[in-house]
């Protein structure tokens, strides 16, 4: 640097050297195509955090014991004791493991009645 000021003229002179382009490389086409681009984003993510918003959570309603053993009664023989195993294995472990051994025993494993009761006494 020297040591004398730069006159006014000198300075603005100077300061005129700086050039920018006028135009990027891809002009207009450029600027269109980024434009595109930054909106389809923002409407995608306006389309996420709205459908975010409007989900519904609610749980659905589990009916209750007596109501799922009343609906068994129109069910085969087969189905209903293995709907029942399913039910004592839930609500009472316990009784269930205590059956349980008794499952594949030859002569049909445990009598439907027998399941019958202990879902009974469930309810």
């Amino acid at each position: 640097m020297s040591e004398r000021a730069l006159s006014e003229a000198a300075m603005l002179t100077s300061l005129r050297d700086i050039h920018l382009p006028a135009s990027a490389p891809g002009g207009g086409l450029a600027e269109l195509c980024v434009a595109v681009g930054l909106a389809a984003l923002g409407a995608l993510l306006v389309a996420a955090a709205l459908r975010a918003l409007s989900l519904r959570r609610t749980r659905p309603v589990q009916p209750s014991l007596r109501a799922r053993v009343a609906a068994l009664d129109t069910l085969p023989e087969a189905a209903r004791r293995t709907a029942l195993l399913h039910l004592l294995r839930a609500h009472a472990p316990e009784r269930y493991a205590h059956l349980r051994e008794g499952l594949y025993a030859p002569g049909g494993g445990v009598a439907l009645a027998t399941l019958e009761a202990e879902v009974a006494r469930l309810v």
